[in-house]
């Protein structure tokens, strides 16, 4: 990514009700879902500047990899150890066999070769273990949001389906999320395009908005992974391997 995107999350990354409020919608699926281990090995792949971890820590013990320098001694600091450097898609020295959960959130649409990045990762798993993916959805909704963010893609549900099997991986609760502030991103997605003010601030709105697109987003939290949510601005699954 940009070095300008590292620079907005880094400034907003505690305040903008994306952040705030995705965090909480993944930490209710993971509790739902998850199925960890008590004490789970955790790794995040792609963390940052670190926002997620505190979260993540509240399922077992965590380990991340950032490979931007200066993101990831903020995510260092965060963590309280050291962040590993490990560029998918190869992983080179991250243990084989030693997570119950990697979590790579918003982070494999970055991957040229996505399919020998899952494979990678699946080879990171304990027996039974799980990769929590998180992939921005509909490639008609790029713009210079995804290029700013160096994205190779955005996903159908076909087409993660496809990479996941291409990985040997299975599948379950793979679905849409961030669908209920759909409707208006379409909107202003389309009205840039329109206007040619396609633009990638990522800054939060207004206080009064920032504080009512957190709460709306908050409510999915209820029933992602119960019932099929309609097209979102995001898709979300647990994987694991298939052998």
């Amino acid at each position: 990514m940009e070095r300008i995107v590292y620079e907005r999350m880094a400034q907003h990354d505690t305040s903008h009700w994306w952040y705030r409020a995705r965090r909480e919608v993944l930490a209710d699926y993971l509790k739902r879902w998850g199925g960890l281990p008590r004490d789970a090995r955790i790794l995040e792949i792609g963390c940052g500047t670190g926002h997620n971890l505190p979260m993540l820590a509240r399922f077992g013990k965590v380990d991340a990899i950032e490979i931007d320098e200066t993101a990831g001694a903020m995510a260092a600091e965060r963590l309280g150890k050291p962040v590993g450097t490990a560029p998918l898609p190869e992983l080179g020295d991250v243990p084989r066999g030693a997570y119950d959960l990697i979590a790579v959130l918003d982070v494999v649409e970055h991957v040229a070769d996505d399919v020998a990045a899952l494979r990678a990762m699946a080879q990171c798993l304990k027996p039974g273990g799980k990769i929590l993916i998180t992939v921005p959805a509909h490639q008609w909704m790029w713009s210079a949001h995804d290029t700013v963010n160096h994205h190779q893609r955005r996903y159908s549900k076909k087409t993660l389906k496809a990479a996941l099997r291409a990985a040997g991986l299975r599948w379950r609760k793979l679905g849409y999320f961030n669908s209920l502030l759909f409707p208006a991103a379409v909107a202003a997605r389309l009205a840039g395009k329109l206007t040619g003010k396609d633009d990638s601030d990522d800054s939060p709105p207004p206080a009064p908005l920032n504080a009512a697109f957190e709460r709306i987003f908050r409510l999915e939290r209820h029933a992602l992974g119960r019932i099929p949510f309609p097209p979102g601005l995001s898709l979300i699954v647990l994987a694991s391997p298939s052998g």
